[in-house]
C-alpha cells in the first residue's frame, strides 16, 4: 500500500490523501479520506453525513455499557479456553485417514462462516432497532453504528471487536468438549470429520469481525495481514 501524502486544502488545512489504486497507463487514481475521517458533509448541511462526529454515531457509541463490556470479556475468555481444549482433543484423536476430511471441513467451515456472517449482517441491518429490549443495545447497535461511522470498528480493541462473535461459538464448542470427554474412542473416530468442520466454523466465525476491522484499517496493518488481503484470501 502506498505511503500517505499530505495535501494542503483550501484554508490552509492538511488532509491525508491515500493512493489506493494501481498505476495503469501512467495514470494514478486516488482515494481521499482516512480511517476516522469525520468531515464528510452533505450538500448545504453543516453536519457531517457520517463519521465519529455524526450525532447519531456519538449517541450509538455512548450506548456501549460496562455490562456489555463484561459480557464480551467473559465470552472471549471462555471461547478461547474451549478452543484450546478442543484443539488438544483433536490432536489426540487424529488419524492419517482423517486428512482429507480435515481439509474438507476447513473449507466448508470457511464457506459457512462467510455465508452466515453475511446473513447476520443483513438481518441486523434490516430488522429491529436499538430500542429492542436487551438485544437492541447489545447486538443491533454495533451494526447501526458501523453504517453511520464505518471506521468506528478500527478504534475498537480486541475485546469489543470480537466479543459477540466469541459468544456465538460457545454452545457448539462446549458441546464438542463434552463429546470428547464422554464418547468412546470408536465414536470419536467416526464423528471426527464433523468435529473438524465445527471447529473450523467456530474459528472463522470468531475471526469475522477482526477481518472486517482489518478491511477498514487503511494503514499500520501487519505485513502478513496485507499479504492475505493482496491474495484475496481475506477482505
Amino acid at each position: 500500500m502506498s505511503a500517505p501524502l499530505l495535501v494542503r486544502l483550501p484554508g490552509g488545512g492538511l488532509d491525508l490523501q491515500w493512493n489506493m489504486a494501481r498505476a495503469e497507463n501512467g495514470v494514478e487514481v486516488h482515494r481521499q479520506g482516512t480511517q476516522g475521517d469525520p468531515e464528510h458533509r452533505g450538500p448545504g448541511s453543516g453536519e457531517p453525513r457520517w463519521g465519529p462526529q455524526h450525532p447519531g454515531a456519538r449517541e450509538l457509541a455512548e450506548l456501549y455499557s460496562p455490562g456489555k463490556r463484561c459480557q464480551e470479556w467473559v465470552s472471549v475468555i471462555i471461547c478461547f479456553s474451549l478452543m484450546a481444549l478442543n484443539f488438544c482433543h483433536l490432536l489426540a484423536n487424529f488419524h492419517l485417514s482423517h486428512i482429507s476430511y480435515i481439509l474438507l471441513g476447513i473449507v466448508a467451515g470457511i464457506l459457512t462462516a462467510d455465508f452466515a456472517s453475511g446473513l447476520v449482517h443483513w438481518g441486523a441491518d434490516t430488522w429491529g432497532s436499538v430500542d429492542v429490549p436487551i438485544f437492541g443495545k447489545a447486538f443491533i447497535r454495533p451494526f447501526r453504528e458501523h453504517h453511520i461511522d464505518p471506521t468506528a470498528i478500527t478504534r475498537h480493541d480486541f475485546i469489543e471487536t470480537n466479543g459477540d462473535n466469541c459468544m456465538l461459538t460457545l454452545v457448539p464448542l462446549a458441546n464438542m468438549a463434552y463429546k470428547f470427554m464422554t464418547l468412546s474412542p470408536a465414536e470419536l473416530y467416526y464423528s471426527y470429520p464433523w468435529d473438524c468442520y465445527v471447529f473450523s466454523l467456530a474459528i472463522f466465525v470468531t475471526l469475522t469481525n477482526q477481518i472486517h476491522k482489518w478491511s477498514h484499517t487503511y494503514f499500520g496493518l501487519p505485513r502478513w495481514v496485507t499479504l492475505l488481503q493482496d491474495c484475496h484470501i481475506i477482505l
